[in-house]
């Protein structure tokens, strides 16, 4: 990756959402709040197209606890799904029961 702003903000947000434990999401809003300055949970969403395998993308849900990929790819929703359960994140029908296991950042 490159040097420059862009690549210095995708820096932020993987290290964000790197620091979503095991078995617990956050949104794409929630995300972008934490970033400096903050950005939408649209552009989140954008963002997180480019992230590297080492980044735990399938944390990253919509506010509603839907798994967004799906738009894009069924397939990576059910990858998403897989890792999710995997790490013993509950769904109520086809959403993450966000009141369960929502991460709540620390304030700075």
């Amino acid at each position: 990756m490159a040097d420059g702003p862009l690549n210095d903000r995708l820096r932020g947000l993987w290290e964000v959402v790197a620091s979503v434990p095991h078995g617990r999401v956050a949104s794409y809003g929630d995300v972008g709040r934490e970033l400096s300055p903050p950005v939408s949970g649209y552009l989140v969403g954008k963002w997180m197209a480019m992230a590297p395998p080492t980044v735990p993308w399938w944390r990253i849900v919509a506010r509603d606890g839907a798994l967004a990929l799906a738009k894009r790819s069924p397939l990576l929703a059910d990858e998403q799904r897989r890792r999710l359960e995997a790490e013993g994140v509950p769904f109520v029908g086809d959403r993450v029961d966000m009141a369960a296991v929502r991460h709540v950042f620390e304030a700075p």
